[in-house]
C-alpha cells in the first residue's frame, strides 16, 4: 500500500492509485474528463492546475510498446481530443506531455498546461516540478479548486457530447 496526498490535503493508502481512481475508491476533485474502453481521463489529484489532465491505461501496464494495437489507436485519439479540448475550452496554447515506465502504477501521460503564470519558474522542462509544487501548497485554495473544477466540467462537457 502506498500513501498519496491528495490536493485537498487528504492522504489516502492505496494500493494502485489508478485502480482506485477508475473504481470510485478515491474521489476525484471533480470528475471524470473522459472515459474510453481501454483510458481513463482525469484532473490530476495532487496538483490543482487547470486543465492539467492524467490520461491513463485500465490495465496493469507500464510501457507504451506493452498497449495493444487497439489501445494504441485508443490512446491517439484520445490524448488527441483532449489536447484540442483544452485548446478550445480553456484557451490554452502549450502543454507538457509526461510518460515514465517507471511507474508503480498503471501506463498514464500527463497533459500539463503552461500558463503565463508559470514563467516565474522558468521557461523549460525543469520549471515543470516547481510550478506542480507552487500549485499543491499555494494554490490549493478554495478560490482556484472552484476554478479547476468548472475547467474540468468544460473539458468533460466538451469531450462526452
Amino acid at each position: 500500500m502506498r500513501k498519496i496526498t491528495l490536493s485537498n490535503g487528504k492522504v489516502v493508502e492505496v494500493e494502485c492509485l489508478s485502480c482506485a481512481l477508475i473504481s470510485g475508491l478515491v474521489d476525484l476533485d471533480g470528475e471524470v474528463v473522459i472515459e474510453t474502453e481501454y483510458f481513463h481521463a482525469h484532473q490530476d489529484v495532487a496538483y490543482p492546475i487547470k486543465g492539467l489532465v492524467i490520461l491513463a491505461s485500465k490495465r496493469h501496464i507500464k510501457c507504451l510498446d506493452e498497449l495493444t494495437e487497439e489501445e494504441r489507436i485508443d490512446y491517439i485519439n484520445i490524448l488527441s481530443k483532449i489536447r484540442e479540448a483544452q485548446r478550445e475550452v480553456l484557451g490554452i496554447e502549450h502543454v507538457y506531455y509526461f510518460y515514465n515506465e517507471d511507474t508503480t502504477h498503471h501506463f498514464h501521460t500527463w497533459m500539463v498546461p503552461r500558463y503565463e503564470w508559470m514563467y516565474k519558474f522558468g521557461r523549460s522542462i525543469e520549471s515543470v516540478r516547481p510550478v506542480l509544487l507552487h500549485a499543491r501548497n499555494v494554490m490549493n485554495n478554495h478560490d482556484n479548486i472552484t476554478e479547476v473544477r468548472k475547467a474540468i466540467r468544460l473539458l468533460a462537457a466538451k469531450l462526452n457530447k
